[in-house]
């Protein structure tokens, strides 16, 4: 079987970011308190403590801490002539969940790039942050359970100089105290937990009537430990874009307004796929029970154990989804995952993705099989997984998905998936 060749790849495709290993993702709530080293020489001191809060954003590697908000509403109005860079020292420790685990801690300053006031009066510290900066990540990678988790933040302010104010004496802070994470892409979705004890998160779209449904299954590194007791329903949301990339303005200008259910798994999908498979099922009938969900038009995709895993459920449920979009999933094994009878008899339109240089899944063995046994399916190879200038891991490829890189013809996947109809 031939396959058209694309710009970047053999075939032309996309990426995501976290999934069977995995990067650093999100966060914690502990209360500091600072001693200010600004002069106390004419100045007002601040009452009470101020409180802050960490501003974070998902990138392709995972979720950042990418500012602090400083509330100084009740001692303003700042004048944002008198903020620098050096007016606040900001410092970040992280301890991961699991006692005894070790795995993505950090204790360091961070360094503040910018210093502003918002539209409410407050200062917004901006950080560095970035693809590979170290001591901004929410997630740390726990190489002995193979999974990413949510690490403990711990932020200190320190103030350095006093704060210049419009009306009145310059304003020393004696203490602040840390407040919540503010994710918003991640915060849009609601919390939920099944019958059966499986957990997941729902986005639901400002548009009314009958909406399609995607279905995010997450890679390997986002499942929980139970062994640990831990399970939070977080990190696959924040360890990538993958499931993000469907709530974009774009994406739901594409599927004119979609729902978007994320899943986690209390281990990984392919300990044991014929026991997640109905378990996935009753999150999908439930959503579409309680909300007004075009059971034509449901779609899921998956990364590295959820691109098994999305095969899988279509496999399982050859007429309950309208598109499937597995990345870097595995399909080979001793028995094999998928057995090419299975792939030979997959009635659901497919759009396969990987990156030719993926070290953790073979993409020929995997991906290119299943293609080449999939009736009528699509292809998006890769040469690498690069966005914006950084190179990620080959088996990343999940980026491109959650950016709606691949194309063929000038379709992309999603406007392909948005078309396909039950």
């Amino acid at each position: 079987m031939t396959m058209p060749v694309g710009r970047r790849g053999v075939l032309a495709a996309g990426a995501g970011a976290a999934a069977g290993l995995l990067i650093p993702a999100t966060a914690a709530q502990a209360a500091t308190q600072t001693t200010s080293h600004a002069s106390t020489q004419a100045t007002n001191r601040a009452g009470s403590a101020v409180k802050f809060v960490l501003n974070a954003e998902v990138l392709d590697g995972g979720e950042q801490v990418t500012a602090v908000t400083l509330d100084l509403s009740r001692h303003g109005p700042i004048d944002a002539r008198g903020l620098s860079t050096s007016t606040f020292t900001v410092h970040a420790q992280a301890t991961g969940p699991i006692a005894g685990v070790a795995g993505g801690e950090y204790d360091l300053d961070r360094t503040v790039t910018d210093a502003h006031l918002d539209r409410h009066g407050n200062i917004v510290l901006e950080l560095e942050h970035g693809e590979g900066k170290a001591g901004a990540a929410t997630l740390g990678y726990l190489f002995t359970r193979g999974r990413n988790v949510r690490m403990n933040l711990r932020y200190t302010i320190t103030q350095n100089e006093p704060l210049r104010r419009k009306r009145g004496k310059p304003l020393t802070i004696d203490r602040f105290v840390q407040g919540k994470l503010i994710s918003p892409e991640v915060d849009s979705f609601s919390h939920h937990g099944s019958e059966a004890g499986l957990k997941y998160r729902l986005y639901k779209p400002e548009v009314r009537g009958k909406r399609p449904l995607v279905v995010w299954l997450h890679g390997g590194g986002e499942g929980a430990v139970l062994a640990d007791g831990y399970y939070d329903n977080e990190t696959q949301l924040r360890a990538n874009r993958g499931a993000l990339g469907f709530v974009t303005r774009e994406a739901q200008k594409i599927f004119g307004g979609a729902y978007v259910v994320a899943p986690q798994s209390t281990s990984y999908w392919l300990e044991d796929g014929d026991r997640f498979a109905p378990l996935i099922r009753q999150i999908i009938k439930d959503v579409a029970g309680r909300h007004d969900i075009d059971r034509d038009r449901i779609y899921v995709v998956g990364c590295s154990n959820g691109g098994y895993m999305s095969l899988k459920m279509t496999t399982t449920y050859p007429a309950l989804f309208a598109a499937s979009v597995p990345i870097c999933g595995v399909v080979v094994g001793s028995p094999p995952m998928i057995p090419d009878a299975d792939l030979q008899r997959i009635s659901t339109p497919t759009w396969l993705v990987t990156s030719l240089d993926d070290a953790t899944v073979d993409p020929v063995a995997n991906t290119v099989h299943a293609h080449q046994l999939i009736p009528r399916s699509k292809v998006t190879l890769y040469d690498e997984v690069v966005w914006d200038g950084y190179k990620f891991p080959g088996h990343w490829s999940w980026i491109y998905v959650g950016r709606n890189d691949p194309s063929i013809k000038g379709q992309t996947v999603w406007e392909w998936m948005a078309r396909q109809r039950g």
